[in-house]
C-alpha cells in the first residue's frame, strides 16, 4: 500500500507539470488549430533561466528562504518564457496561419530545434545542477514520502490552474480569446482583435511554461539544453487525451498520464515478469496517446465538431 500511496503521489506531481504545458498546446490550439510543438523548448528556456537566476541568488543573498528563492526564479523565468514565445508567434507563424497545416509543423519543428541550438551555445551541452534550495526533509503520508519541493509544486501548480480558468472566465480577455476560439471571423467582426488574443495566449502558456520548467528542474535536481523535447512531446498526448481545445481537458489530461505514467513505472515489473524496467516509463504516454487517437480523437472532454470553413 505505502508503494502505490507513493505513486500516486509522483503521479499528481507529474501530471501537475504535464497539465502545465498541457495548457499552452491546448490555448494555441483552440485559437489558432496550430500544434506548437516548440512549446516543450519553451519549458527548457524556463528551467534554464531559473538555474541561472538561483545561483545570481546564492552568491548574493544566500540566507533568503528557499520558498522565496524558487518563486523569484519563477517570477524572473516569466518574462523570459514569454518574451521567447512572443517572438516565436510573430516571427515563426504568423505569417502561416492560413498556409496549409503542413508548413506550421514543419515550421515549429525548425523553431524547437533552433531553441535547443541556441540554449547549448549558452548553457552548453552538459546537465547543469539545480541548486538545492529546499529543505531536503520529506512529509510521511500513510508511509509514502513527498518531499517540500514536491509540496511547493502541487501548490503552485494548482494556483495557476485556478487562474488560468478565472482568467479565461471572468475577465474580457478570457471572453475574447473564447470568441476567438469558438469563430475568429465573427469575433473579428464584433471589434475582437485577434492578433492580441493571439499574442495573449502565446504569452500565457509561455508563463505556464516557465512555472512548469523550474519547478521541473527543481524536482529532477537538474536540466539541460534537450530536456524540453520529450516532455513536451507527453504534454501534447496529455492535450489530447483530455480533448485538445479544452483546458479543462488539458488539466485532466495531464494528471491522468501522470498518474497512468507513475503507476505503471512502479508496476511493469511485476506486469512483464521482470522483462520491461522502471526506465520503460516514457512507452506508457505513447500507447495511451495511440489508443486515444484510435478509439476516441476527440480525447476524453472533446467534442466532435466539424473543421472551419
Amino acid at each position: 500500500m505505502e508503494t502505490f500511496i507513493q505513486q500516486i503521489i509522483n503521479g499528481l506531481v507529474l501530471g501537475s507539470m504535464y497539465a502545465l504545458v498541457a495548457l499552452g498546446y491546448t490555448m494555441v490550439y483552440g485559437v489558432l488549430n496550430l500544434i506548437n510543438f516548440a512549446h516543450g523548448d519553451v519549458l527548457m528556456i524556463g528551467a534554464m533561466v531559473g538555474i541561472t537566476i538561483l545561483k545570481i541568488i546564492q552568491n548574493v543573498a544566500p540566507d533568503l528562504p528557499g520558498v522565496v528563492k524558487l518563486i523569484i526564479a519563477i517570477l524572473g523565468a516569466i518574462p523570459v518564457c514569454v518574451i521567447v514565445n512572443i517572438i516565436i508567434e510573430r516571427v515563426a507563424y504568423r505569417r502561416l496561419r492560413n498556409a496549409p497545416r503542413l508548413a506550421p509543423l514543419i515550421t515549429a519543428i525548425g523553431v524547437s530545434i533552433l531553441l535547443q541550438t541556441f540554449a547549448m551555445m549558452i548553457w552548453g551541452r552538459s546537465p547543469i545542477p539545480f541548486p538545492q534550495v529546499m529543505p531536503t526533509e520529506s512529509f510521511n503520508v500513510f508511509g509514502a514520502l513527498i518531499s517540500q519541493t514536491q509540496v511547493m509544486l502541487l501548490v503552485l501548480a494548482v494556483l495557476s490552474m485556478v487562474a488560468l480558468v478565472l482568467l479565461v472566465e471572468r475577465t474580457k480577455m478570457g471572453r475574447a480569446m473564447r470568441a476567438t476560439a469558438e469563430n475568429p471571423r465573427v469575433a473579428g467582426l464584433m471589434g475582437v482583435d485577434s492578433n492580441r488574443v493571439i499574442v495573449m495566449t502565446f504569452a500565457i502558456g509561455a508563463a505556464l511554461a516557465a512555472v512548469a520548467g523550474v519547478m521541473w528542474g527543481a524536482n529532477y535536481s537538474s536540466a539541460q539544453f534537450a530536456m524540453g523535447f520529450v516532455p513536451g512531446l507527453k504534454a501534447f498526448s496529455a492535450a489530447v487525451l483530455g480533448g485538445i481545445g479544452n483546458i479543462y481537458g488539458a488539466m485532466v489530461g495531464g494528471i491522468l498520464l501522470g498518474l497512468i505514467e507513475s503507476l505503471g513505472a512502479g508496476y511493469i515489473g511485476d506486469l512483464t515478469g521482470g522483462f520491461l524496467g522502471s526506465h520503460y516509463q516514457d512507452i506508457f504516454a505513447f500507447i495511451v496517446l495511440i489508443a486515444v487517437l484510435t478509439l476516441r480523437p476527440s480525447g476524453i472532454m472533446g467534442e466532435r465538431v466539424a473543421d472551419r470553413a
